[in-house]
């Protein structure tokens, strides 16, 4: 395994474990679809009468002396994937309700360790 693919895999695993921390259930890991991958499908329990939303997590992962930070790589063409792959999903489970795309990014320093992390509900 090269640096880029470990510090993408501890950026998943860092991301999985703040969702779930916040009382997120991951539904699936690295879900591919015809036109790309998923990092995350979670599930965010509703409050009592309210209904569960599907959120579609995008991880990026950099370290702190990137040239460009997690979230300047989230560009348009990126965004039109992520819905693309959100809408995929969505008919491939005949799901019906609520849904959003999240993106959750994370800076580590040179020991891999969390320098930085932001949660950007519904982008």
């Amino acid at each position: 395994m090269n640096n880029k693919d470990i510090t993408w895999k501890i950026g998943e695993e860092v991301a999985r474990k703040y969702l779930e921390d916040k009382g997120y259930e991951i539904i699936e890991q690295n879900y591919s679809t015809k036109y790309s991958e998923i990092d995350l499908v979670a599930r965010k329990p509703a409050p009592p009468g309210g209904d569960n939303i599907l959120i579609f997590v995008e991880v990026r992962t950099k370290k702190n002396n990137a040239f460009v930070s997690p979230e300047e790589s989230i560009g348009y063409k990126k965004l039109k994937k992520l819905y693309w792959n959100a809408e995929a999903y969505m008919a491939n489970k005949r799901y019906k309700g609520q849904s959003r795309v999240d993106a959750v990014c994370i800076i580590l320093d040179v020991h891999n360790n969390i320098e930085k992390l932001e949660h950007y509900k519904g982008i």
